[in-house]
């Protein structure tokens, strides 16, 4: 091998290592917790119909805003409805081009699906936007904090 031969192949491994060490950190940002609501779906049905109510349809603009939210949140670190932009729920919603009646609920903590409902069920500001009769569509996103702990940030977006 000549030295122009061994100069191209360490370039070559040096861009592999790099690219590979790119999508290892790309894994580790915030913002991978999509597809949450179909899977929530027949626990949220469940806890409606116990208390008399319809199920809640998967709504993808709604994931979508929930999705957005706990990805700012998981960057910012602070569970909140507004964000650093000063943009509140109302101003998000209808950036989203999402109207009506809507709701928020948010949640940090080691939880799964199964869990965060059950916190936002005994929670009653939660408990009363989930069993809003007027609601008929949800959004529900969670993203990992990045900081390798198992915590994530929760959004779920509820509309008429």
């Amino acid at each position: 091998m000549t030295n122009g031969q061994v100069t191209i192949a360490a370039r070559i491994s040096m861009l592999a290592a790099f690219l590979l060490l790119a999508a290892c950190a790309a894994l580790q940002q915030p913002g991978t917790g999509a597809g949450v609501s179909n899977a929530a779906a027949p626990a949220l049905a469940k806890i409606r119909s116990e208390n008399g109510l319809l199920p809640l349809i998967p709504d993808s603009r709604l994931e979508q805003a929930a999705l957005r939210q706990a990805t700012y949140m998981a960057r910012a670190g602070d569970l909140t409805h507004t964000t650093g932009w000063r943009k509140d729920f109302a101003s998000r919603m209808r950036k989203a081009d999402i109207h009506g009646f809507r709701e928020e609920n948010i949640a940090y903590g080691r939880f799964d699906t199964a869990k965060v409902l059950d916190v936002w069920m005994n929670s009653p500001p939660h408990r009363k936007n989930m069993l809003n009769p007027k609601v008929t569509r949800f959004g529900l996103a969670s993203v990992d904090d990045g900081k390798g702990d198992g915590r994530y940030y929760w959004a779920m977006v509820l509309d008429d």
